[in-house]
Order: C-alpha cells, then structure tokens, then sequence
C-alpha cells in the first residue's frame, strides 16, 4: 500500500493525528523515503501506544518506530535505512481455506501474519521487498 492511500485510510485516520503524522514524516525524509513510497504498516497489540512502518526507497527499506504518546515529550519515532542488500526476508507463505486466505511472512525480525485483505497487503509488500532485494524492476502496482 503506497503511504498516502495509509494515511486517508480508516485506520490511518484514526490512529495518525498530526503531530503523529509530523514526527513520522519527519523519519520519513530524513531516511530519504519519498513521500508516496510503498510501505507496509505493523500496529502490533497497543496501535494507540506504539506502531511500525515498514518503508521502501531506492536506498533501501526504512524500518521506524513510532512511539505515540511518550510521557513529557509527545510523540517519537526512529528508525534505520537497510540497504536492500541487507534486508533479511524469510518465506512468504500461505494457507486457503473455505474461500479465505491467511498470508504469514517475516521481515527482519518481524513477524507479518493477516487474513483475506490484510493478507494481501502482506503478499503484496513482501513481492516489493523480493524484487528490491533481488536487484528486480520495482513494481508500480498498487497493493
């Protein structure tokens, strides 16, 4: 999913209120990540505490933390580039059952596991990620 389709999204809505959205954009241009890039968003189990994203630039993939609320300070993030040739990406595989998908893959350490839609974003990031790593032709399909 490219980052500006996140944004306007229900859940990016919800969950990015400006000063969120400012810190994170921030990260964003400081790792070189441009503005629209494709990336893949982890909420995690407190997405109103802390969240990861997942970004792709020529560089590399942008890997930032956003703490959303940190005690007398506001929010936070920070990240790391890796380059392309760094990015450790396991197995993406799937399992179909009664007409849904569930789709598991990990990602520097990440675990990525989602049903149905959320599983698609995961396969579709995941086909970005082994084309950029594999030196490939990045593809301009949306997610």
């Amino acid at each position: 999913m490219r980052l500006g389709e996140w944004r306007s999204s229900a859940t990016g809505k919800k969950m990015i209120p400006a000063k969120v959205a400012d810190v994170l954009d921030s990260a964003l241009r400081a790792l070189g990540v441009p503005a629209d890039a494709v990336a893949y968003v982890l909420w995690g189990d407190q997405p109103e505490v802390r969240f990861l994203v997942l970004a792709a630039s020529d560089a590399g993939m942008a890997y930032i933390g956003v703490r959303v609320n940190v005690p007398q300070e506001g929010p936070r993030a920070s990240g790391r580039l890796i380059r392309w040739s760094r990015v450790q990406a396991g197995e993406l595989s799937v399992e179909a059952h009664h007409g849904h998908r569930q789709v598991t893959a990990q990602v520097e350490s990440q675990v990525l596991q989602g049903v149905d839609a959320v599983g698609d974003e995961i396969a579709a990031w995941m086909a970005e990620v082994y084309r950029r790593v594999d030196g490939g032709v990045v593809s301009q399909v949306r997610a």
